[in-house]
This record gives structure tokens, C-alpha cells and sequence, in this order.
């Protein structure tokens, strides 16, 4: 693959962590090089740990990392869905041996999901990283009425029924809510989903576009400015949720689609 566009005016994003050694010293130099080859280009904009690992130390993950800033392969570092004690011990480390700190958290979070605003979010604000959600629609159920969408992603997806299938009662009842809201304004109920989320301050949520329309509505939803009555009213019906992202311990494989049994 080569970028058809003048590097300066491309943002790169990779991850690291479901390949073998995931996040050990060696594994993500390897990685790094691979990804590096496999894009055409001489470094990343960013690169983020895809999970926390639980087998190699702290310190010789984080020095690694740093690494690859001070060889030019990566320019900032990020770190995804996690627990908010892993993140505040990754920085502290990375902060008291004058390594790179993560300045990206790219965490669950959505009307549907809010579990991280517990710790996770504090601690991430507190060492100054800015929020990059994923999954900012829950899998594009904050886009539509009801709960089932005859689409080829909702027959097919498996990871969207396990994230958000266990509490889809509470969650009905939010979708309800956003689709009145919508209605009220006069916007797409995808709009106003991403307007909350830049109202709680986050920074750039990644929308899974598939079309012309989804960018469009993404645009839009920078200049929608919700009320503090209708985020309360957006917020108000949500319920504790299982945890959905963080690992309580490394997968048995390390595929891309890998279970913690």
C-alpha cells in the first residue's frame, strides 16, 4: 500500500498488541517496522497500544515505545481501552524515566456506554492525553430508532451484540431519548450522539464512515450545540454497564479477534 496523498497532509494511526509477543520490547519493534513497510511511509503520527499487556514489564514496554519516538518511527503515542490504574502506571513510569507519555486515549465510550468516566477518562485528563473514542454511535445503534437494523454489519458483526447486547433494555430507553432530541432540533440522531460527545470534551471521536452521508453528519455535529437540559435529559435514564474493552488478562491467542476465556 502506498499513500496517494503528500504525507504532510495525511494523519497515520496503527496499534499494537493482538500479534505474538504483543507489547514486549521486541515485538513492537518488530511490529513497528512491518506496519511502517507494509504503508510506504518513514513514520506514524501516532501509535497506539492496542490493549494493556500483562505479561512483560511496565518499564520495558514503555522504553520501547519511547524508542521508536527517539528513532523517528512514531511521533506520539496512545493508548487504548484499558483499566485507569494501567494508564496511570504506564505514564507514571514512562514520566519518571523521561520517556514519551501518551498523549491519546483511544477508549469505549458513547451515550450507551459512559462505564470509563468512572477513572478511566480522570486519570487520562489528569496526565493532559486528549479522548479519541471509539465506537462514539455503539455500532451505529445511536444512529436509528429501535435496536435491530437489516443491514449486512448488524447480521453479521459479532462484536457489536457482545458489547452491547447485555443491557439493551437501559439502552432502548437512551435511543429513545436521542431519537426525541433529534426530532426536537431537527438533526440526525447520529448528530446529536456526537455532539454529547464533544460537549463532555472529547476531542476527535473515530466515526466508522462508510459513506458520503456519515462524514457529512460527522461535519455537522461540530456546530450543534446541545443545551445542559438536553444532555441531562440524554444522560439522565443510563445504567452501570458490564465493563466492555478493558482485559482482565491477555487473550489466549493473540489474533485480531482474540477471547479472554
Amino acid at each position: 500500500m502506498n499513500l496517494k496523498a503528500p504525507r504532510d497532509k495525511v494523519v497515520l494511526a496503527s496499534k499494537v498488541y493482538f500479534n505474538e509477543g504483543r507489547l514486549s520490547a521486541r515485538a513492537i519493534r518488530r511490529e513497528i517496522d512491518g506496519t511502517l513497510s507494509r504503508l510506504g511511509t518513514d513514520y506514524l503520527d501516532l501509535y497506539i497500544i492496542h490493549r494493556f499487556d500483562y505479561g512483560p514489564p511496565i518499564d520495558e514496554t514503555m522504553e520501547a515505545l519511547d524508542g521508536l519516538v527517539k528513532a523517528g518511527k512514531v511521533r506520539a503515542l496512545g493508548a487504548s481501552a484499558m483499566y485507569g490504574y494501567q494508564f496511570h502506571n504506564m505514564q507514571e513510569c514512562a514520566r519518571q524515566n523521561g520517556w514519551t507519555l501518551f498523549s491519546a486515549l483511544e477508549n469505549h465510550y458513547n451515550l450507551l456506554y459512559r462505564e470509563d468516566e468512572r477513572e478511566l477518562i480522570p486519570v487520562a485528563r489528569q496526565y493532559g492525553a486528549m479522548l479519541m473514542p471509539y465506537s462514539p454511535l455503539a455500532g451505529g445503534h445511536l444512529s436509528r430508532p429501535g435496536w435491530d437494523a437489516d443491514t449486512l454489519r448488524a447480521r453479521t458483526d459479532k462484536v457489536i451484540s457482545e458489547k452491547y447486547d447485555r443491557a439493551k433494555e437501559n439502552d432502548l430507553e437512551i435511543i429513545g431519548r436521542v431519537d426525541e432530541v433529534a426530532r426536537k432540533l431537527g438533526v440526525t440522531m447520529a448528530e446529536v450522539a456526537l455532539a454529547w460527545l464533544l460537549k463532555r470534551g472529547v476531542e476527535s471521536p473515530i466515526v466508522g464512515a462508510t459513506s458520503p452521508k456519515h462524514f457529512a453528519e460527522a461535519v455537522k455535529a461540530v456546530d450543534l450545540k446541545l443545551s445542559d437540559e438536553d444532555a441531562r435529559y440524554l444522560e439522565e435514564p443510563y445504567r452501570a454497564h458490564d465493563v466492555v474493552g478493558a482485559l482482565d488478562r491477555n487473550p489466549e491467542d493473540s489474533g485480531p479477534f482474540a477471547k479472554v476465556k
